[in-house]
């Protein structure tokens, strides 16, 4: 079978990191069983651009016990984790990933799922919807889109008009961006610092670089584990609500004397560039939870300190100007290179989402024109439904006169 992983032996270990994440991934587990008998995907070929994590690996047998075969590369050269990726490939998975791709091994594993000519193709930052673009894209019914960078690249496909067929903005979803981003990378970001320096949080200045969902996230854990935390933007709305959430906001060029930890969460490139880095001061730690490693100016610093020094696994310590200053993961994102990505319990609603927008697209891709479209309302409100009621929640039903006063009310 078509893949490349680092170790078929792995797979044990494997299948017991699957079946933790499958235990909380309940959501996931409900659509499965209310479609296993008619395998709505029987045949169709699903090309598969995410994280290679546990949770990744529900999704993954998700799709195969609905009748697809699945193609799956990583959506980082330092994300995989080479026992999930063993033991989906001795189940059945396709897959071309493991841990340490080079950025030409990265694109390869890439192409080699275009090659396997996907019908539809479920991404994760846009990298296999742009390489599907430049070849290999004639059988493709539609796709997926898991973060907002993937979302972005794709509008500007959409505005250059060639977006060649129908996307669905997973990332835009209610029950992704307001838990994925704000709960799921809040935590995690924490988990992947932690991990790698073992540092006190509480009296710490922290930086957080930009205020959208997952700014949001960071912050507010920061602030949660005694952090005293300062919020930079360029958009004046979110500098005005993270003002009126109790952060202080900064300029970065202002912020980065006191930082004593700096995080990117912006999808933006430079935003932390040379004239910050010289005013920092000694000690300070850089880290980002962007999708991309675009928003600390790594190639600086690599080049002002031709051997920087390793001093803890995925911690390097760079000189700039007498000072010492400790790049996480090489300016990759911190939660999954360096720990495990998003918890289990909040990956289930954006997977779940991602697996009924699939199961949307195999059913009415022809019906679907070639432009970036939101979730369906139906397919959200679902999976919070089945949230709520793993967690054993019940709510309010509206009462006819309520319906029909909210009815009349639009009328």
């Amino acid at each position: 079978m078509p893949g490349r992983i680092a170790d078929v032996r792995l797979a044990e270990k494997g299948r017991l990191s699957f079946e933790w994440a499958t235990a909380r991934m309940p959501i996931l587990g409900k659509i499965v069983s209310e479609n296993k008998h008619s395998r709505p995907l029987a045949g169709m070929r699903l090309g598969f651009c995410l994280h290679v994590t546990k949770e990744t690996s529900v999704l993954a047998m998700s799709a195969k016990a609905l009748g697809a075969e699945v193609a799956l590369c990583s959506a980082n050269p330092l994300s995989a984790k080479n026992d999930i990726a063993a033991y989906l490939y001795s189940h059945g998975i396709r897959v071309f990933a493991w841990r340490g791709e080079t950025r030409k091994d990265y694109q390869q594993c890439i192409d080699s799922v275009v090659n396997l000519k996907p019908e539809i193709v479920t991404d994760d930052g846009g990298d296999l919807h742009v390489a599907c673009h430049k070849v290999g894209r004639e059988q493709i019914l539609g796709g997926t889109e898991e973060t907002t960078s993937g979302v972005k690249r794709l509008l500007g496909l959409q505005s250059a008009g060639k977006l060649a067929y129908p996307v669905i903005a997973v990332n835009n979803a209610r029950t992704k961006h307001l838990f994925d981003n704000r709960y799921g990378t809040g935590q995690s970001t924490f988990d992947g610092i932690l991990r790698a320096t073992s540092v006190l949080i509480a009296g710490k200045q922290i930086v957080v670089c930009g205020y959208g969902g997952v700014g949001k996230g960071v912050a507010a854990r920061a602030r949660g584990m005694g952090a005293s935390v300062a919020v930079t933007e360029v958009d004046p709305v979110r500098a005005l609500e993270a003002k009126m959430d109790g952060f202080s906001i900064a300029r970065l060029a202002d912020a980065a004397a006191n930082g004593d930890i700096f995080i990117t969460c912006t999808g933006q490139s430079g935003v932390i560039r040379k004239e910050h880095f010289v005013k920092m001061k000694d000690g300070a730690i850089l880290a980002n939870a962007g999708h991309f490693d675009v928003e600390i100016d790594a190639a600086y610093l690599y080049s002002s300190c031709k051997r920087p020094e390793e001093v803890r696994q995925g911690v390097e310590r760079f000189s700039v100007k007498d000072k010492k200053l400790y790049l996480l993961s090489k300016g990759r994102v911190a939660n999954l290179v360096l720990a495990e990505g998003n918890p289990p319990e909040v990956m289930d609603l954006s997977f779940a989402n991602q697996l009924l927008c699939i199961l949307h697209t195999a059913k009415n891709h022809g019906k679907m024109d070639a432009k970036v479209h939101e979730v369906p309302r139906e397919i959200d409100d679902r999976v919070a439904s089945h949230a709520l009621a793993a967690m054993g929640v019940e709510i309010d039903r509206l009462t006819l006169e309520q319906k029909r006063y909210r009815n009349s009310s639009l009328s």
